[in-house]
């Protein structure tokens, strides 16, 4: 048995912060001499749905129609504010497209054609990569900028190109603006939906982006996100006051959304998506700040991890809040702005201060929390919420810092506590996410930790598949495989697992087995084109031609400029067909 190991690729690792598609890194193998039966392929075509487990809108929630009649003034405001407008019908929300992307050469255009939304695509003199998909919803108000959502046989997808409000400009969506091939299986991660919309629905079970429809039960971000379900309220009980609340309860309510961490990992057996107004988000998700020699620079929702490294923050402690500086009701007017924020400043700092502090520059927000180009998003600026004394204060110059500063990275729970930090599970967890994005240290770290979590916790499915990738990383396949069957008899979902554990096998020339567990992941992940591609290609070394072309075909379905398997498919379809690369 012959086998070739594709060396620019590598095992995925388990995904659980928000980690481009371009970093999500996975084997893709050859395979020569065997033949098999393609067991399981026919259900490919279909959605593999499971109406069992397709998760519907929680009870209690009633929207925000039921709130307008007994608070229609805050109703009224509210429906003015960008959080308002956070997602929604794609046709009622659109913004025309019509550019090119210098590096790949591709037209992209978003346009309207009758009641119905699309987005298209054409490589000038290459009709393979021409086409062009129905834009179901809007994601984000316009305000900082806006992305549109697109499904292909159930399976939801975020569109290649973003339009950037600060640079008044359409472009490739982050982390893809030096793309050579158009990105159109970029999966729509619960993660990343649920800050911008209400009522969101589950993946179904097993799925990486499969929903049931509709996605969302209501536009934006609705008054039960802050406030917790609203029937029992409508009937005259009390609903959630987050003014009211204990500080780490009231703060969580903002954290689901404007805290981002450089990685956030979820708390065995629970998901980010089970919090609700009044919990502790921490409970449910643990976010970590990198820690590295510098404080770090501005992410798009770093707001959290920026104001306490402030002076404001520091000297106020759990009086200050987020609602100290905004209100989450209403959106000052452009006019309004500056006066508006500039009352905020002098509630704490005096009237007498504002009177003899640059009187002449009544716009606070101007010196001491200027917009500065975001780390993570291009073309976008963000509020500088360290609030730094002197304008124009480099980041390396703040004042104390949030972290002790050290020559070698650290990995801090954020918000701070020294229970937070004694949690090894989450920690190595963390450490091994940040290693499959190559973060320095982070390989050791996870390499350090993951042993010891095993132990405490034999049987968490999570730290077993971690595990599993540093086992594999170390050459040590058996131990690998052991421990990713472990991990998958206890979660079948694991895409990850499942992926990698099929590369273990076919290594040792267990290709049935390879391929069983290629074909359930890619019915769940049928974005993911390297699993697709390891079918492929392991079917035409076969010399099973036809089950070869059908899934690179199914690749293509979903991913129509993917350069290997276009080449694939052209050599498949040749006379005699063939296996090159």
């Amino acid at each position: 048995m012959r086998t070739a190991l594709r060396s620019n690729l590598n095992p995925v690792t388990a995904r659980r912060d928000r980690v481009p598609e371009l970093l999500r890194r996975v084997w893709a193998i050859v395979f020569a001499g065997s033949v098999f039966a393609a067991a399981g392929f026919a259900q490919i075509n279909g959605n593999a749905k499971n109406s069992n487990t397709a998760h519907q809108p929680p009870n209690g929630y009633v929207g925000n129609h039921a709130c307008a009649s007994c608070h229609a003034s805050i109703y009224n405001s509210y429906a003015r504010t960008p959080m308002a407008h956070a997602s929604g019908d794609a046709i009622e929300n659109l913004a025309p497209a019509d550019f090119v992307h210098e590096k790949s050469k591709v037209h992209y255009r978003i346009y309207s054609e009758g009641n119905t939304a699309w987005l298209s695509f054409e490589r000038p003199g290459d009709p393979a990569a021409t086409g062009k998909r129905q834009l179901l919803y809007a994601i984000g108000s316009g305000r900082r900028g806006r992305s549109y959502l697109f499904a292909v046989d159930g399976f939801v997808f975020e569109s290649p190109v973003n339009w950037y409000a600060d640079g008044h400009r359409w472009d490739m969506a982050p982390a893809y603006g030096m793309a050579r091939e158009i990105p159109l299986n970029l999966p729509a991660y619960p993660e990343c939906l649920r800050c911008h919309t209400s009522g969101m629905q589950s993946p179904i079970n097993g799925s990486q982006n499969e929903y049931p429809m509709p996605l969302f039960t209501q536009d934006g971000v609705g008054c039960e996100r802050c406030h917790g379900p609203g029937a029992a309220h409508a009937k005259g009980a009390a609903i959630v006051n987050p003014m009211k609340l204990t500080p780490d309860r009231r703060d969580s309510v903002c954290m689901q959304c404007h805290l981002e961490g450089s990685v956030a990992i979820e708390r065995a057996g629970h998901h980010a998506s089970d919090f609700r107004p009044g919990d502790v988000l921490d409970d449910y998700i643990r976010h970590y700040v990198l820690s590295a020699g510098q404080a770090p620079g501005l992410g798009a929702n770093s707001q959290f991890e920026a104001l306490a490294q402030s002076k404001c923050k520091k000297k106020s402690g759990d009086s200050m809040s987020c609602m100290s500086c905004h209100d989450p009701h209403s959106y000052p007017s452009a006019d309004e702005r500056a006066s508006f924020y500039r009352g905020k400043c002098l509630a704490c700092h005096g009237v007498a201060f504002g009177v003899k502090h640059h009187p002449d520059k009544p716009d606070c927000t101007a010196c001491h929390m200027p917009p500065s180009l975001s780390t993570d998003i291009a073309h976008t600026e963000v509020t500088d919420h360290r609030i730094p004394r002197l304008p124009g204060l480099s980041p390396e110059l703040l004042e104390e810092p949030v972290a002790k500063q050290t020559s070698s990275s650290s990995l801090l729970p954020f918000p701070y506590s020294k229970e937070a930090a004694d949690d090894v599970r989450d920690l190595a967890l963390a450490w091994e996410s940040l290693a499959g994005s190559g973060t320095p240290e982070a390989a050791s770290q996870a390499d350090r930790l993951l042993p010891l979590t095993a132990k405490q916790l034999p049987n968490d499915p999570a730290v077993l598949s971690g595990l599993a990738y540093v086992e594999l990383s170390h050459h040590a396949q058996d131990r690998a495989r052991e421990l990713y069957q472990k991990a998958l008899a206890l979660d079948p979902t694991l895409i990850d697992a499942a992926t990698n554990l099929g590369v273990i096998e076919a290594r040792s020339g267990h290709l049935s087995a390879a391929v069983a567990l290629w074909q359930g992941a890619f019915i769940r992940a049928p974005g993911n084109s390297s699993i697709g591609m390891n079918l492929a290609r392991t079917f035409c070394e076969a010399g099973q031609m036809k089950d070869a072309r059908l899934y690179v075909s199914r690749v293509l379905h979903f991913n129509p400029d993917l350069t290997e398997a276009r080449k694939l498919l052209q050599h498949l379809n040749a006379d005699p067909p063939d296996c090159r690369r």
